[in-house]
């Protein structure tokens, strides 16, 4: 079997792709996420290798109650925010999120370089997520697939 190049040259993941939902989309412009886990048909864990512009953020800040992440910085310096912390890394440094705790996390780059990090989470099924910053909460219905709403549970 012949190994897969995750170089920053071979990516091709779209720049800006998310299944969040408008007006919480348009935030992730500089994110470009490569979902290596699906390249293998891994089903039980996801593993992305993802590349954030200067400005750019991985998500919005957010807790899950069943998954798990973990994360390693590959290059760059971007600043984890975690919970009401903030924290600026350097390659090599990590972290594990546990799941069910409340407290929100979220990368921003705030360089003038590109950050490239691994993620790594599982795939329990039934999560939710929380976004304690913003009108929005997801839920990830029986077949994969996720829903999202506003808090007071409106759909977008």
């Amino acid at each position: 079997m012949k190994p897969f190049p995750i170089s920053s040259e071979s990516i091709s993941a779209p720049l800006g792709k998310t299944i969040y939902p408008e007006p919480y989309a348009s935030l992730l412009q500089g994110r470009r996420k490569r979902k290596l886990g699906e390249c293998f048909g891994l089903t039980y864990f996801g593993v992305n290798l993802t590349h954030l512009s200067p400005g750019a953020v991985s998500a919005l800040a957010h807790s899950h109650s069943k998954q798990e992440e973990f994360i390693l910085i590959l290059e760059g310096s971007p600043t984890l925010v975690l919970g009401e912390a903030e924290f600026v890394w350097q390659p090599g440094d990590c972290y594990g999120f546990k799941a069910g705790t409340g407290i929100a996390h979220q990368l921003i780059n705030r360089s003038e370089e590109t950050v490239t990090y691994l993620e790594v989470g599982d795939c329990t099924e039934g999560d939710e997520v929380e976004y304690p910053n913003d009108d929005f909460k997801s839920t990830q219905l029986p077949n994969g697939e996720w829903a999202f709403t506003h808090k007071d549970g409106r759909t977008y």
